[in-house]
């Protein structure tokens, strides 16, 4: 992967010992960042190749889902060995990362073998969750001490965007802070300082908060569904909640968790109260109920009954049918009512969270310098949405402390601090935070870090509607922001673009599309098209694909630079106004394409013509009409998504000099900058025309649609939608050595928008797909 300029750093090579799950997904992410990694591991056991076990982790890895890597070609820059062999190769190694099985003395003795071989100055770093540095440094030479460190990723490693760093008192700052810089800008990590303490910080209050999650459960006779309600979407945590989230990470490393937390933490630490003896999940690990990676957990699909998902009855010990539950909607949409409701929900959800927030709050300094670096790695470890000072905020810190103290239960001194204010407030502009001192300090962002949040903070919109809103992003810059659930492209929203293109050539430089939600945009709006059918609105359907069009062409022709910042899904509609742009500043972790096949139809905003292009420009293409359009055919007509960034490259949504960033934090900083690089100079591009193959592609594409469809791979309304969409790839009527025009190409797509919008099958597609989320095969 070719990363954004200015992402250099002084690691120039990595390597990373222990070929085990969490090893091979960091030697994968460093490899995604396109730096060379070396992964070694023991001898196996028997069999005369000495690198079979690290071959193995790398072989596993390209066919684990959800995947390590970023592309196939990043597993070219793994090298494999093993550490009886190839140990002396971490002379080449600027950073070594220790993954081995959690004994202090097989990590010791591994480390001071390493130092006998690696050159003075060379990172050595732990990825351990239990051991303090403390103890994994006792006894090693003053040299290696100052250049060892705690570097704890979160699994799996490409996904999850906190790093936990941890330092001595002998380590080098300076070295720290390049591994901590290397691992922000290009392994793409917020990297947050911890404390040499057990279990560090996400860990520490995440395992309390599931530990006590459990035990409420069983006391308070909740079913593991009822308990999972309660502890998720209410609280902004993902909907596993506490069960489900035990069944992801497996309920067999619970013990060895529990067991580290006990034996490390200080008499009368609130994590020993909850400690003690479940039968059930004895029983559970020992029968192979590890959780989804073995038989199943505390929930399973029994596959005998026809794939029935079931949940365990925590006094019984049986599974049975899972019960959806769903709390009242006043409980289910503000955490406040539902912590203070006298109902078995309310009294769940204090017993828990009430228990968890008054933990954090006694942590710190401990655990942490501050809260916001406890808050930060509460979101980023555990997905929440608030970290626990914010959402004590939200509850209201003084509520909280006036019930813990009614209950009889200590008050942690920051409540006390904290007394009737809140942890976090916004002055001028500024987003401040609570220290420990009882003074308020600004949270400060790494230099060239850009947040959408905090400009709305310090300014007003340029403009706005219920969709979108257009912002001022400084040095001349204005960015466009989606806001409509799923960001779908609405009338709304081709509005005020259309408007914010008036007002950009008026008042600015460039301008930037760009979002700070998960997802970029998931296409259209399919229920506003659905019900638009539905009263046979045809004619205000047309209309908006029209304007669409229109719109996204004063877009690409905009006497001004337009780059699009995509992170998370970029579907459709969300697709199309990428291919509009003069470039992309796309993150790494961006999910590409030209979906509509999926739904019964074909791309209606131009992104057919734009594909081609794309093809016919890139370098070693086939000359001839037919090979480009075979590509957008093949990519289009299956509805294909990119897993990534730099598979977007290879599918053609992205462009060679499109750029990459790992950090989701830099994006609209780095998209900023590729639009102002633009400035100087610019001019439009040309309208393309385009030489199509006519009568005999059209036939050529729909013989290959026939294949799949012998095959059983596609249905009857995939050849109806396929042969839809080769004529408009192959020009509709023209011939083989006319010239189609960007408009014809634009009035094709648009004839076979609506003829496909009118057919049942189509409409059938797109009716199942807004009630269950997943393609209907008719």
């Amino acid at each position: 992967m070719k990363l954004d300029e200015g992402q250099a750093s002084a690691i120039r090579r990595v390597c990373v010992i222990g070929a085990g799950v969490m090893g091979a997904g960091i030697a994968a992410q460093v490899a995604n960042a396109g730096i060379p990694v070396l992964l070694l591991d023991i001898l196996p056991k028997s069999g005369d190749d000495r690198d079979a076990i690290a071959k193995a982790a790398v072989a596993r890895a390209l066919k684990t889902d959800p995947a390590p890597f970023m592309s196939p070609q990043a597993a070219k820059l793994i090298e494999t060995g093993n550490i009886e062999d190839h140990l002396a190769r971490v002379a080449d190694c600027d950073w070594v990362i220790e993954v081995i099985v959690e004994r202090l003395d097989l990590k010791q003795a591994l480390y001071h073998r390493l130092d006998a071989v690696r050159r003075p100055g060379t990172a050595i770093s732990s990825n351990t969750s239990t051991i303090p540095l403390v103890q994994l440094v006792g006894g090693l030479p003053e040299s290696l001490s100052r250049d060892f460190m705690i570097t704890h990723f979160f699994n799996p490693p490409r996904y999850m965007r906190l790093l936990e760093m941890v330092t001595g008192p002998a380590t080098d700052m300076a070295l720290a802070a390049r591994v901590a810089e290397f691992c922000d800008l290009s392994l793409g990590k917020t990297v947050v300082r911890a404390n040499d303490t057990p279990g560090f910080i996400a860990n520490r209050i995440g395992t309390y908060w599931l530990q006590h999650g459990v035990n409420a459960a069983m006391d308070q006779g909740l079913s593991v569904e009822e308990a999972d309600a309660v502890m998720g979407r209410p609280f902004g945590i993902p909907k596993t909640g506490v069960f489900g989230l035990i069944d992801l990470v497996g309920l067999d490393l619970m013990p060895h968790i529990n067991a580290s937390m006990k034996a490390s933490l200080p008499a009368g630490d609130a994590f020993l109260d909850t400690l003690r003896e479940v039968p059930l999940l004895s029983k559970m690990i020992a029968d192979g109920y590890t959780g989804r990676k073995g038989l199943g957990g505390f929930y399973r699909i029994n596959r005998e009954a026809g794939k029935i998902k079931e949940s365990i009855g925590l006094v019984t010990g049986e599974y049975e049918p899972s019960k959806s539950t769903s709390l009242p909607a006043a409980l289910s949409r503000s955490p406040t009512k539902l912590i203070t409701s006298t109902d078995r929900y309310g009294q769940y959800a204090w017993s828990v969270m009430g228990a968890t927030l008054a933990y954090a709050a006694s942590l710190v300094p401990t655990i942490a310098d501050d809260i916001v670096s406890v808050d930060a790695a509460m979101r980023l470890g555990f997905n929440w949405k608030q970290g626990p000072f914010e959402l004590l905020d939200v509850l209201g810190p003084a509520v909280v402390a006036r019930r813990l103290e009614a209950e009889g239960k200590p008050v942690p001194e920051l409540l006390r601090t904290v007394a009737d204010g809140t942890f976090y407030k916004v002055e001028n502009g500024q987003t401040l935070f609570l220290g420990v001192d009882g003074r308020y300090r600004p949270v400060e962002r790494p230099a060239g870090v850009l947040l959408l949040e905090d400009v709305k903070r310090r300014s007003e919109p340029l403009l706005r509607n219920g969709s979108a809103a257009l912002w001022d992003v400084g040095e001349g810059v204005a960015c466009f922001e989606l806001t409509s659930k799923m960001n779908a492209f609405d009338e709304q929203i081709m509005k005020l673009l259309d408007k914010s293109i008036e007002l950009v050539k008026q008042r600015y430089k460039a301008l930037v599309i760009y979002t700070d939600a998960t997802n970029f945009s998931a296409g259209a709006n399919l229920g506003l098209a659905l019900f638009a059918c539905n009263i046979a609105a045809w004619g205000e359907i047309e209309t908006l694909v029209s304007s669409g069009q229109r719109t996204f062409k004063a877009l690409k022709y905009a006497p001004f630079p337009v780059v699009s910042a995509p992170g998370g899904l970029a579907l459709g509609g969300g697709c199309e106004v990428l291919l509009h742009s003069d470039a992309i500043q796309a993150h790494a972790e961006s999910y590409i394409g030209l979906v509509e096949c999926g739904v019964g139809l074909v791309p209606g905003w131009g992104g057919c013509g734009e594909m081609i292009a794309r093809w016919t420009a890139t370098a070693g293409m086939p000359k001839g009409p037919m090979p480009a359009v075979a590509k957008v055919f093949e990519t289009v007509s299956v509805a294909k998504v990119s897993k990534s960034a730099a598979e977007a490259k290879v599918l053609g949504f992205l462009r060679p000099a499109d750029r990459i960033t790992m950090n989701r934090d830099r994006l609209l900083f780095e998209a900023r900058a590729r639009a102002l690089s633009l400035v100087e100079g610019y001019t439009a591009p040309t309208a393309p025309e385009f030489r199509l193959p006519g009568a005999a592609g059209r036939a050529a594409m729909n013989l290959a649609a026939n294949s799949f469809h012998r095959q059983g791979i596609a249905t009857d309304h995939d050849l109806v939608v396929a042969d839809n969409l080769a004529e408009i790839l192959s020009g509709g009527g023209a011939d083989l050595v006319d010239v189609v025009t960007e408009k014809q190409m634009l009035a094709l797509e648009r004839v076979a928008f609506m003829r496909l919008l009118r057919t049942g099958a189509t409409l059938d597609r797109i009716e199942h797909t807004l009630e269950t989320g997943k393609p209907l095969r008719n």
